[in-house]
């Protein structure tokens, strides 16, 4: 797995089949899940990349997947969302991930993809140990210790500066702020790029 497109790994398998059942568990259509992860799978990975910038954080990181991550999770991506993912696992990453903003990001995300709240919390609970068994796979498959797990995730980063420098920054902007979710179209723009094509554009 390229590291530097921990993304557009993730998103391929999900494109087998796992939006409908996410769809399915949550209650919502195939393109409402589609638009949701546009805008929170960048943000989790901006959110992974933040807390690696220091060396304490990519430790820490580091430990997280070493005790709970090593990507078995990937082996039956359709059986760990058929039976409705684990929410409880994922809301606790994602209270790690964004430092307990999630709820700006989660009500950005709803308000830009029109999708309630709510569910948009479940979607992003579901994919959340996802997106760390996909990094957890690079950091094995690569013997990756904490200085390159942070270089992989600056990778990442760079990914998404290539489609659009202002939405990264935009990112981190929304951690810090009240969460107003005023810049979340733009985000969401930038994380269509990311993952289009992916899914044939449905609706």
């Amino acid at each position: 797995m390229d590291s530097s497109d921990l993304l557009g790994s993730l998103m391929s398998q999900l494109g087998g089949g796992g939006v409908d059942q996410i769809a399915r568990s949550v209650g919502v259509s195939g393109g409402d899940v589609t638009n949701v992860l546009a805008g929170a799978l960048p943000a989790m990975m901006a959110g992974l990349n933040r807390n690696a910038a220091s060396s304490g954080g990519a430790n820490a990181l580091l430990g997280a997947l070493d005790r709970d991550h090593d990507g078995s999770v990937l082996d039956d991506v359709m059986g760990f969302l058929g039976g409705g993912g684990n929410i409880s696992e994922g809301a606790g990453i994602l209270g790690h991930i964004f430092g307990g903003r999630e709820a700006n990001i989660e009500q950005a995300v709803s308000k830009s993809s029109g999708v309630d709240m709510g569910s948009v919390t479940k979607i992003m609970a579901m994919v959340a140990p996802l997106l760390m068994g996909s990094l957890g796979k690079a950091k094995s498959q690569q013997g990756l210790d904490a200085s390159g797990l942070a270089a992989a995730l600056g990778q990442q980063e760079q990914v998404a500066r290539k489609v659009s420098p202002s939405a990264v920054d935009m990112f981190s902007s929304l951690l810090d702020s009240d969460g107003d979710g005023s810049s979340m179209d733009d985000i969401v723009k930038m994380g269509s790029g990311l993952l289009g094509g992916l899914f044939g554009g449905r609706k």
